[in-house]
């Protein structure tokens, strides 16, 4: 069944002086015909923005902030399926020559997916068990087992190889260990962020953030998976894709600011009865 959602965000700066930033806060163009409008970005101060198509696809906005306090924000109503991501269990793991072009930059180790150190790793725990869709669940079920969630472990240098050592961490860890594993046992993996709001499950506690997932290329398409949640959700948004979260940061500035205030929303919008 179809449903509605509003989505959105705040976010406060404090610049000590004229920032360009580079933004990746919108929904992604494969969800454009969902939205009801397009999701502007609005500044306050309002300043120029440049739109623009990066190396993955993405959309990102190029602003430059003034001193001072400086907020950007956004309100959109999204049109969702109602659907839970896809469960296709039958689905095979592509051999390395027959996988395309496109697909093998998602087999190579990035900042923070080390396939060079979680390699006999990989093929210690996985390597004789299921492939294909059953190989990606497996690592999954690991991963969501072998971390502890808490946004006290929040840390954003932390890699693959350290998610893994440590044990703790939030949702892009899960998505880093689960990514770089993939590689290492030749499954294409990406990252993926957006909103996920707690739309018909029972509420998280802890604030509202924009989530992180991955994808894993099986037969002929992309898949979604969850190892932080590591069951079918409805409601996911996608804002953007690429090897892992440094591709596809909310934003890159270039000057010292403070991020003094931090909102996100993605709730269900029930239409009234009255």
């Amino acid at each position: 069944m179809d449903l509605l959602m509003r989505v959105g965000f705040e976010m406060r700066y404090l610049c000590q002086q004229p920032n360009p930033m580079v933004l990746c806060l919108n929904v992604h163009h494969s969800r454009f015909a969902s939205l009801r409008e397009p999701d502007r970005i609005v500044s306050y101060p309002e300043v120029a923005q440049h739109g623009y198509h990066d190396l993955f696809g993405n959309w990102c906005t190029r602003l430059v902030a003034p001193a001072g306090l400086f907020t950007l924000t956004t309100d959109a109503w999204v049109r969702d399926s109602g659907a839970p991501d896809a469960y296709e269990p039958w689905a095979q793991q592509v051999p390395v020559e027959h996988l395309p072009d496109d697909a093998l930059l998602y087999l190579l180790g990035s900042r923070y997916c080390e396939t060079d150190l979680l390699y006999e790793t990989a093929w210690q725990h996985f390597g004789n068990g299921p492939t294909g869709w059953g190989r990606v669940q497996a690592i999954c079920d690991f991963v969501h087992r072998h971390i502890t969630f808490g946004y006290a472990h929040a840390r954003r240098t932390r890699t693959a190889w350290e998610a893994y050592r440590e044990q703790r961490g939030v949702c892009r860890d899960y998505a880093h260990l689960a990514i770089a594993l993939c590689r290492c046992l030749n499954i294409p993996a990406r990252y993926c962020t957006g909103y996920l709001g707690d739309i018909r499950i029972a509420a998280a506690p802890g604030p509202m953030d924009f989530a992180g997932w991955f994808e894993a290329y099986l037969g002929e398409r992309w898949y979604t998976f969850d190892a932080r949640n590591n069951s079918p959700r409805m409601g996911r948004v996608l804002m953007a894709r690429g090897r892992d979260a440094c591709d596809v940061a909310l934003a890159n500035t270039f000057g010292p600011n403070t991020l003094e205030h931090f909102r996100v929303w993605a709730d269900e919008v029930v239409p009234s009865t009255t």
